[in-house]
């Protein structure tokens, strides 16, 4: 759908550039609301999901709140609050650094890398069936979003 079919925008834009910030905006949130609704019946969050994804790419290494922050997609995001919901849910753990008492160590849990793995393969999970690309489009956007960020 075109853009100014979905904001039902009938003026047009300034230039190509402010389209395009919008247009980022708007798929990032149209993602995100996706995405969302399809963790719901894991009992996460998309950041939850973020922090579990970093952990498990250490595992079985652990990572401090610092370094997860550092790694997390929405920079902004309270690790330390996402990593305690987690706890509670048992799908990390929390252990004192012996080498600095100031650092805690973060590692996911069996349970933890368990949903991850449940979670990944449900059909749902799978972006194919959202976007409206081939292979070498998606390749091609991802290119220019990296050239854009570099």
């Amino acid at each position: 759908m075109r853009l100014e079919d979905e904001i039902k925008q009938t003026k047009p834009f300034k230039n190509e550039f402010q389209k395009l910030v919008l247009n980022i905006n708007v798929t990032s949130s149209w993602l995100n609301s996706l995405f969302s609704e399809k963790l719901k019946p894991y009992g996460l969050s998309p950041h939850q999901y973020n922090v579990l994804r970093i952990l498990k790419g250490k595992y079985p290494e652990s990572y401090c709140n610092m370094d997860i922050t550092q790694r997390m997609i929405d920079k902004s995001s309270n690790a330390t609050r996402i990593v305690d919901k987690l706890l509670e849910k048992q799908l990390v753990s929390r252990i004192e650094n012996v080498s600095d008492r100031r650092l805690v160590n973060i590692t996911i849990t069996k349970k933890g890398l368990d949903l991850l793995e449940e979670f990944d393969e449900q059909p749902m999970a799978d972006p194919h069936q959202y976007f409206k690309l081939d292979e070498e489009k998606a390749k091609l956007m991802n290119d220019l979003l990296d050239q854009m960020r570099g």
